[in-house]
């Protein structure tokens, strides 16, 4: 599941390395009462069944999609006891998460969102896989973008197996979008650039008289203003910090035209100003604007509600067609002396998961093993196939300890970038204010400490 909002987390001032610690120390006292309750207990065979435990963070659409999941691979291997355990979403489950590999006592198989790797000390708190043992069950770098499969890699070794990825992309009104004129065999027509973008988003307000437009703007611990910066400045090539994330790289003049354009959208009233994550989804069910960007897991949603929508990717508008996301994928949390049948089943568990990810697909994801955008079950999904060539253009975070899903970096340019929209803060400070925070998370030491 996404957040419609996140659990406590320090506010969006910036972190000192006590406060960081505090969150994780502070919530460490419920990995230990998992285990006391069975979360973490030995693994192994149980009876004549190889035990397979698996911690995951997916509730709402993604849940009951999980869970169909999970049914359909217990049926097929009777031989293995399949144990899942759903926590909760955001810096809860990473805390257990970490202070159960930093144990060794940790179930064999997790989710992780992908661009949160690098927090994770692979080589002490996650164990690497055995590229062979999934290559018995049909998988390997092969069946992966590029870009994916090296994000899960460290050291030369792999930790992470890209289950999907979930982009930003654009929902937007059938009938509106029809009647402005903007639909070619009823699709949204392709637009290119910013200037064209506008024009769109000016064609539907002549329409229906409001703002065209609805995206994130506001919120406790918000994200969205985040998101949005992300998505328009990895269009335009710039880049947040260098390759091993030690130092910002952010191009000024680059931020400055994506913060103004932000800026615009707003203040020319094309975009709702003052909006949280709850009411954008409200807005765009009650068919209020146009277009909604927004993360892919609104799909569902907006079909059970009877919306007339599709979905395409994020237009091109200032240069390149990427868009950002981060991406679901299998971890093996640290046991000591990981081995033997439950590894085994571990592997043949991700690898199943991986391959049979049509169902998966139904919530909006876009799933990352290749073969499935050439299935026709998934092709037959509209209009979550729409979009599926994103695969290959998508913006991840930079390799930092305090990136991706839920994280500090999230949180922190969520609130300043969100001045920029609602107008309390000038393209120009925030991008001042966004760059002092960023200083301030690389002077903060990794709580779980560096890769082995």
């Amino acid at each position: 599941m996404h957040r419609s909002v996140f659990p406590s987390l320090p506010p969006p001032q910036g972190p000192s390395r006590r406060r960081v610690l505090g969150a994780f120390a502070g919530l460490g006292a419920l990995a230990a009462s998992s285990a006391v309750a069975g979360c973490a207990a030995p693994s192994g065979v149980s009876g004549d069944r190889t035990l397979v435990r698996y911690w995951h963070l997916f509730g709402g659409g993604d849940g009951v999609n999980m869970q169909g999941m999970l049914d359909d691979f217990r049926r097929e291997h009777p031989e293995i006891q399949l144990q899942d355990a759903t926590l909760q979403w955001g810096a809860p489950y990473y805390t257990k998460l970490g202070m159960a590999g930093a144990g060794g006592r940790a179930p064999e198989v997790a989710a992780l969102h992908l661009a949160r790797l690098p927090g994770f000390a692979p080589g002490r708190l996650l164990d690497a896989f055995d590229l062979d043992l999934l290559a018995e069950h049909g998988v390997g770098p092969q069946h992966f973008t590029e870009d994916l499969w090296q994000r899960g890699s460290v050291n030369g070794r792999q930790y992470a197996i890209p289950f999907d990825t979930h982009p930003m992309v654009l929902y937007y009104q059938t009938e509106i979008c029809e009647s402005a004129g903007l639909l070619e065999n009823g699709r949204l027509r392709p637009i290119e650039g910013a200037d064209a973008f506008a024009d769109a988003l000016r064609a539907a307000r002549d329409v229906t008289g409001r703002p065209s437009l609805v995206t994130e703007t506001l919120g406790s611990e918000t994200v969205g203003p985040w998101r949005l910066f992300s998505t328009f400045y990895s269009q335009t090539g710039g880049t947040l910090l260098n390759e091993d994330a030690t130092r910002i790289t952010i191009d000024d003049d680059k931020a400055l035209e994506v913060l103004r354009f932000m800026r615009m959208l707003t203040d020319e009233g094309l975009a709702v100003r003052n909006i949280d994550v709850n009411a954008v989804v409200g807005r765009f069910s009650a068919g209020d604007t146009a277009f909604a960007l927004h993360g892919d897991w609104e799909v569902t949603t907006f079909t059970n509600n009877d919306v007339p929508f599709s979905m395409t990717r994020v237009p091109n508008l200032f240069g390149r067609p990427s868009t950002q996301a981060d991406s679901h994928s299998f971890v093996l949390p640290h046991q000591t002396g990981r081995g033997g049948a439950s590894n085994e089943a571990a592997h043949a568990f991700v690898a199943w998961m991986v391959t049979h990810s049509v169902d998966w697909a139904a919530g909006g994801h876009v799933p990352a093993y290749l073969p499935t955008l050439e299935n026709p079950d998934y092709l037959a999904l509209v209009p979550q196939s729409e979009y599926r060539s994103v695969i290959n253009d998508v913006a991840l975070d930079p390799p930092a300890w305090f990136a991706g899903s839920a994280s500090s970096l999230w949180l922190e340019l969520g609130a300043v970038f969100s001045g920029v929209l609602t107008g309390s803060r000038t393209p120009e400070n925030g991008l001042a204010e966004a760059k002092a925070r960023l200083r301030q998370l690389l002077d903060t030491p990794s709580p779980f400490g560096e890769t082995a």
